[in-house]
C-alpha cells in the first residue's frame, strides 16, 4: 500500500529512532581484536573444535575452504600458537570498525529536491535510511511510492519503495530487491539504495534505464532486519540475526534468511542452537520479520509475477542460484541462469576489476535451509532468484566491515551488472 511521508514517519515510530545503546548493555568496541581468515581443508568442524576454547567470534560461515574468526587481545598468543594455516583480515579489528566511518548525519533535502550522491560517502542510522528513500520517493512521486512489509520483532516497519515506468504501476512483473537480511551486513543497503536512485534519476535521460523501468516494477527493501541493523550501530558491529527472544532461551535472536517456511525442516543447512549465528528458530517462518516478508512476497507473486529476486549479502563475492538445501539439485532453466550470472560477472569486473564466482549455492558454497532463494524459486515462482554476495573476497580486505571509500566503487559496480542482466533476462 501507498503512504504519505507523514504518515510512512508516524507508522516508524520512536523505536526507528532509537540511538542508544539497549538499558544494561555496552557496547562492544572490538578493540585489539585480531581477525582470521583459517584454511579449513573441507573440515571445518576440526578448525571449530581447536577453536572452541577461545573466546573467538566466528563471523563468516563457509562450511568448505575456510572459516574467519576475531580473537580478543588477550587470546591472540594462544590462537597462534594452535599453528593453524591462517591469514590476516584486521590487525585490530576495533580500529577498522573505527575506519570505517563513523554513521553520518543525513540532513534531508528540501520539498520534491533530488537527495545528493554525497548520501553514499558514508554509512548512516536506520532513521536516516527511512528518511532518504521517504526524499527520494517526494522527489519522483509520480513514479514511485513507499511501501512496507510488516513490523520486526521490537516494532519497527520493514520500509521499501516501489518504482515503475510506463503503463503505470504495478502494470509489469516484479523484480524484488532486499538488503541487510543480515544486519552486519552494512554494503548491501547502500547497493540497493544506489539501483533505486538511478532507476529514478537516469529514467529521463538514460535509453537503457528507461527500457528497464518500462519493463519491470521493482520492489526494493533496504533493511529487511531493521532490529539487528539499529543492534550493529548502537553494541555490536557483528551481530547477524533479528532481535527476537524467546521464553525459556537465554540466546537472543533468529536468523531470518534460515527461517523461510519452504525445506526449513531440513537438517544439516542451518542450526537448531538458538545461541548459533544461523539458528533457524522453532518454526517456519515464525519471525516476526518473515511473516511480514512471506505476505508481501505472495502479494508481488499473486498480481504479475516475480521475474527477478536478489538477496543482497557480503562477503566474498559470489553470484548464487537455487538451490541451497540439496546440493546436488539444479534449477530447471540453470544453463539459462549460469549464462546470466556469467554475463553479469563479467559486467561487474568492467568497472574496477572485480571478481565474482557464480553457481547453484549449495554446491558453490554451503548448504543452507529455510533460506530466501529457494522459497522464492519454489513457492514465490520467481523466474530467478539469486543471492549475490558483494565485496571483499575477505583476506586482508575488511571482511564486512566495509571501509566507506568502497561503498560507490561497490554500488557502481554492482549497478552496471544489473543493468545488464535486466536487460538480457
Amino acid at each position: 500500500m501507498k503512504l504519505s511521508t507523514a504518515i510512512f514517519q508516524i507508522l516508524l515510530g520512536p523505536l526507528a529512532l532509537a540511538g542508544a545503546v539497549p538499558k544494561g548493555e555496552s557496547k562492544i568496541t572490538y578493540g585489539g581484536y585480531k581477525a582470521f581468515r583459517v584454511a579449513t581443508h573441507n573440515n571445518p568442524a576440526a578448525i571449530k573444535e581447536k577453536i572452541s576454547k577461545l573466546s573467538a567470534v566466528t563471523y563468516n560461515i563457509d562450511n568448505r575452504e575456510h572459516l574467519d574468526v576475531a580473537v580478543p587481545p588477550q587470546e591472540i598468543a594462544a590462537f597462534e600458537a594452535l599453528k593453524l594455516e591462517a591469514s590476516v583480515l584486521h590487525e585490530d579489528l576495533g580500529a577498522d570498525i573505527a575506519k570505517e566511518g563513523t554513521v553520518a548525519a543525513y540532513e534531508g533535502v528540501s520539498a520534491q529536491a533530488v537527495p545528493s550522491l554525497t548520501w553514499f560517502n558514508a554509512y548512516h542510522a536506520y532513521a536516516d535510511h527511512v528518511t532518504f528513500f521517504s526524499d527520494l520517493q517526494a522527489a519522483f512521486s509520480n513514479q514511485s511510492e513507499l511501501v512496507t512489509a510488516g513490523t520486526s520483532f521490537e516494532g519497527r516497519t520493514i520500509f521499501g519503495i516501489h518504482l515503475w515506468g510506463s503503463g503505470g504501476k504495478g502494470s509489469k512483473p516484479a523484480v524484488y530487491y532486499h538488503g541487510t537480511v543480515h544486519a552486519r551486513e552494512w554494503i548491501s543497503t547502500k547497493v540497493v539504495e544506489y539501483i533505486a536512485y538511478n532507476l529514478l534519476t537516469q529514467y529521463g535521460t538514460n535509453t537503457t534505464v528507461k527500457a528497464i523501468l518500462d519493463k519491470y516494477d521493482f520492489y526494493i527493501l533496504p533493511v529487511v532486519n531493521p532490529d539487528g541493523f539499529v543492534y550493529t550501530q548502537t553494541t555490536n558491529r557483528l551481530w547477524r540475526k533479528n532481535r527476537q527472544t524467546r521464553s525459556g532461551q537465554s540466546c537472543v535472536g533468529t536468523d531470518i534468511n534460515r527461517n523461510w517456511p519452504y525445506k526449513w525442516e531440513l537438517t544439516n543447512g542451518a542450526s537448531t542452537n538458538a545461541c548459533d549465528e544461523t539458528y533457524k528458530g522453532l518454526a517456519a517462518g515464525d519471525s516476526p520479520e518473515n511473516k511480514g516478508l512471506v505476505a508481501f512476497t505472495l502479494g508481488l507473486k499473486n498480481s504479475k509475477g516475480i521475474k527477478l529476486f536478489i538477496d543482497w549479502h557480503s562477503y566474498g563475492q559470489y553470484i548464487l542460484f537455487p538451490y541451497g538445501y540439496d546440493c546436488s539439485l539444479k534449477p530447471a532453466n540453470y544453463a539459462l541462469q549460469s549464462s546470466l550470472a556469467a554475463g553479469t560477472a563479467a559486467r561487474i569486473k568492467l568497472s574496477y576489476g572485480t571478481s565474482f564466482t557464480y553457481g547453484p549455492s549449495c554446491s558453490t558454497l554451503y548448504a543452507t535451509t529455510g533460506d530466501s532463494v529457494d522459497y522464492l524459486d519454489s513457492v514465490g515462482l520467481a523466474q530467478y532468484a539469486w543471492t549475490i554476495e558483494l565485496r571483499p573476497t575477505g583476506s586482508g580486505t575488511g571482511g564486512f566491515v566495509l571501509p566507506a571509500a568502497q561503498i560507490l566503487p561497490t554500488a557502481i559496480e554492482q549497478w552496471e551488472g544489473q543493468k545488464y542482466l535486466l536487460a538480457a533476462a
